[in-house]
C-alpha cells in the first residue's frame, strides 16, 4: 500500500517549485524548448523503469542520463550560473543568505540626480548612452575591458563621455561604489530571439549584463532618445525622469517576483 503524507507534499511542491523557477530563466534565453524536451524525456524515464519495468529499454535510457548529466552541465552553462547567481541576488532569498549579503545600495540623491539630469539631457539630443550601475555582483572583467576613469559623478563628465566624437562614446560607462570606475567598456550581448528589432546593440548589451549579473543598465537611444533600464533580464522601455530616479535609489523594488 502506497503512503501518502505531508512530507510527500511539501517534497512535491518543492520540486515543481524549483522546475518553474527554472523554466522561467531558461524562457529568457529561448532554451524553453530543450528544458522542455528533457522534462519530457525523464517523465518517459520514470514510466518506463518503476511503473513497466522494461529492463532493457529502462537500462539503455539509465546510461543516457548518466552520461547526459554532464551533457546538461555543457549545454546549460550560461542557465546554470545564472541560476545560481540569481539564487543570491533575488529579494526572496533565504534568511541565512541575507545574514552574509550586504546590501548595496548605488546612491543616494546627490549621487543619483546627476546620473538623471545626464540621461534626461542625452536624452533630448538623441545622444546614445550605456551606463551600468554596479550592484552585488562585481564587474571586474568589464572594467578592465574599457579604460580607468576612477572620477567622481557628475554630468557633464557623463555628457563628454557619451559626446558623438568622444573615442569612448560607443562602450558602456560602468558606475561602482558611487564613482565612475571606467568607459568603452565591452558588454556581453543577448541573443534573446524576442527582442523587438527596433531595439539596437546598446539595448542588447544592457540585456546582456542585466541576465549575466544583478547590474542596473541604463540605455539612451541613440535612434529615439528613448531612456531604457534593464534589470535582471528584463526591459523597462520609456522610462521618466521620475522613474529612473526611483529606481537608481530602489532597484530592489523592480525585481521580478
Amino acid at each position: 500500500m502506497i503512503s501518502f503524507g505531508l512530507k510527500d507534499f511539501i517534497d512535491i511542491l518543492l520540486v515543481a517549485t524549483l522546475l518553474y523557477y527554472i523554466y522561467r530563466l531558461m524562457k529568457r534565453s529561448s532554451a524553453a524548448n530543450i528544458f522542455s524536451g528533457i522534462i519530457i524525456f525523464i517523465i518517459m524515464w520514470i514510466v518506463v523503469k518503476q511503473f513497466f519495468n522494461m529492463r532493457l529499454l529502462g537500462t539503455i535510457l539509465d546510461k543516457l542520463v548518466s552520461m547526459g548529466a554532464l551533457a546538461l552541465v555543457i549545454l546549460f552553462q550560461e542557465e546554470l550560473r545564472r541560476f545560481f547567481s540569481s539564487i543570491g541576488t533575488r529579494r526572496g532569498n533565504i534568511f541565512l543568505l541575507r545574514l552574509f549579503k550586504s546590501k548595496k545600495q548605488l546612491g543616494n540623491h546627490d549621487d543619483i540626480m546627476p546620473i538623471v539630469m545626464a540621461c534626461m539631457s542625452m536624452s533630448k539630443g538623441k545622444v546614445g548612452a550605456l551606463i551600468i550601475m554596479e550592484r552585488n555582483v562585481g564587474l571586474n572583467e568589464y572594467i578592465a575591458s574599457g579604460d580607468a576613469i576612477n572620477a567622481d559623478i557628475t554630468q557633464r563628465l557623463i555628457e563628454n563621455i557619451f559626446f558623438k566624437n568622444s573615442p569612448l562614446h560607443d562602450g558602456a560607462m560602468i558606475i561602482r561604489n558611487k564613482r565612475i570606475a571606467a568607459a568603452g567598456c565591452i558588454m556581453p550581448v543577448a541573443h534573446n530571439t524576442d527582442i523587438p528589432k527596433s531595439l539596437g546593440l546598446r539595448h542588447r548589451a544592457a540585456l546582456g549584463i542585466s541576465q549575466k549579473t544583478d547590474a542596473l543598465a541604463i540605455v539612451v537611444s541613440e535612434e529615439t532618445g528613448g531612456i531604457s533600464v534593464a534589470l535582471n533580464g528584463q526591459f523597462r522601455l520609456a522610462v521618466s525622469a521620475d522613474e529612473l530616479e526611483n529606481m537608481l535609489s530602489n532597484p530592489e523594488n523592480y525585481l521580478e517576483d
